[in-house]
């Protein structure tokens, strides 16, 4: 129905989406390669862009590209960070550097030092001269920082009692289900043949800008 409001629009989705979602996509993206995706389209050709319009927006402010519309969508994760939650976490350490996720809301991004996917944390944070960060993102990252980056320090936001920057989706998957699946090789995910081409278009699309 949104698309139908847009029909000369091209639609970028994020790759985490449905398969329904991918067969009405015209190109893929995830957070790292968002830019990138988006700059190799044509000025000129307006753009849906979904699910998050925090990524949408922070791609919109850095390409000038006012014919791209936002679906109305967000990461819970980062959109219950707050300004005031980052201001408080910037008081106890005010020699660390704030490194977010594009998909945090505007606010967040304009007292960030550096913004990028939380893959390209790592080689940021080990290249920096700071030896102390900031991380606005899912908790989940931090494990692999201090595993990757050793003798650096990296600090959750402050978010009170609650544990907020935890994604209880991504926590469903475990090692135990991983292990469960190559065994028994299930359960099956079937899809409709002429839904899985659709849907593979826009992967392929996406695959094609990396090589």
């Amino acid at each position: 129905a949104f698309k139908a409001n847009y029909p000369n629009h091209l639609v970028v989705s994020y790759v985490n989406t449905t398969v329904g979602v991918k067969a009405l996509t015209d190109i893929c993206c995830t957070s790292s390669n968002a830019l990138q995706v988006v700059e190799s389209i044509p000025r000129e050709q307006p753009i849906i862009f979904a699910p998050d319009k925090n990524l949408g927006s922070y791609i919109k402010k850095i390409t000038g590209r006012e014919n791209m519309i936002l679906w109305n969508g967000a990461c819970h994760v980062h959109q219950r960070f707050t300004r005031d939650q980052l201001l408080a976490t910037k008081a106890k350490h005010p020699d660390a550097l704030v490194v977010c996720h594009p998909e945090c809301q505007e606010p967040i991004r304009l007292l960030a030092d550096h913004i990028c996917s939380t893959e390209k944390m790592i080689p940021y944070c080990r290249e920096s001269e700071c030896s102390k960060f900031i991380i606005v993102t899912e908790t989940g990252i931090l494990h692999r920082l201090r595993k990757l980056v050793p003798g650096k320090e990296f600090i959750p936001m402050d978010m009170g009692q609650c544990s907020c920057a935890e994604c209880e989706f991504m926590k469903l998957n475990t090692l135990e289900k991983l292990r469960n699946c190559l065994r028994d090789m299930a359960p099956e995910v079937r899809v409709p043949e002429e839904l899985r081409l659709r849907a593979a278009a826009p992967l392929e699309r996406m695959l094609e800008l990396s090589k």
